[in-house]
């Protein structure tokens, strides 16, 4: 998968910017009433996975912070890994790429990143092939209009068309967990910038039709946020043929350079988390509670 699996002590040796894939030890034989590992393809693998006691209350994680820090002494130089060469980049400034992602879990906790900082699958952290480390980024899950703010301070991901590897809890807060991968949408984010932008989940406002912002009061659901208004335009309609039963009109806010989808507002949390509900069982998306 990356990571902590090349060796980061290497780098600080030879000073030559190779990054060496460090051989995972075999596993121990297992007897023949064991049930083999489990394998989630695009999930986890093997001993991945959720912790075993995480803390109670996920969604009250904090985002990152973007604040200045100076670059990493050796985890930014030019390195191989699974015989390809990587050259991260000098800044992250208007890095912005839209790809997969993944997530690393309790296999790694505990274990060091390409930063030599010990990975927390609680933080809100993310590897990345060739961000400057350290480097902040806002990802968002356009499908269900998540957002989050991370801090890069690992390398990977390596294998696959995936462009970036989330903590478990930033891949919870961005709905996709249970199917291991996800469209997402990556922009960096420098120290100074808006915090409530980065970490309002981008399909977590929504605006009239004309684009313009909601008024103030109420609870909101976030249904997605989409890079072209076509798409939004698109799966607002495709809202009105599945959705009939909707009495609130879906509305489009256009902000930085995205257009989010959103229904409200709504009187009441409670009444909310009713039609989210609903929403979740007949489309299979998640929508975004946003309160104004």
């Amino acid at each position: 998968m990356r990571r902590a699996a090349l060796i980061f002590l290497a780098l600080t040796l030879t000073g030559c910017g190779a990054l060496i894939e460090r051989e995972e030890p075999a596993p121990a034989p297992r007897a023949k009433s064991e049930p083999a590992p489990e394998r989630r393809p695009g999930a986890f693998y093997k001993d991945d996975g959720p912790g075993l006691n995480p803390p109670a209350d996920l969604a009250s994680i904090p985002d990152a912070v973007p604040r200045p820090e100076p670059p990493h002494r050796f985890a930014n130089r030019p390195y191989q890994a699974l015989g390809r060469e990587y050259v991260p980049l000098a800044s992250a400034a208007g890095f912005r790429e839209r790809g997969l992602a993944s997530w690393y879990g309790r296999r790694y906790h505990g274990q060091k990143t390409a930063s030599g900082e010990v990975y927390d699958m609680y933080a809100m952290t993310a590897a990345h092939p060739v961000l400057p480390i350290p480097s902040y980024v806002r990802v968002t899950n356009p499908a269900n209009g998540a957002s989050v703010v991370v801090r890069v301070n690992d390398r990977g991901p390596f294998l696959g068309d995936r462009i970036i590897d989330l903590s478990y809890v930033a891949a919870w807060k961005l709905g996709f967990v249970e199917q291991g991968t996800a469209l997402v949408e990556v922009e960096a984010i420098a120290p100074g910038e808006p915090a409530l932008a980065a970490a309002s989940p981008p399909g977590t406002a929504a605006g009239t039709a004309a684009g313009t912002a909601p008024e103030p009061g109420g609870v909101f659901l976030q249904l997605g946020a989409f890079s072209a208004r076509e798409s939004a335009e698109a799966f607002r309609a495709r809202l009105a043929l599945d959705l009939g039963w909707l009495t609130e009109a879906a509305r489009i806010l256009a902000a930085g350079g995205l257009y989010r989808l959103q229904l409200g507002p709504y009187g009441s949390r409670e009444h909310a988390r009713a039609i989210a509900a609903r929403i979740e069982s007949e489309l299979k998306i998640r929508p975004v509670f946003v309160s104004r």
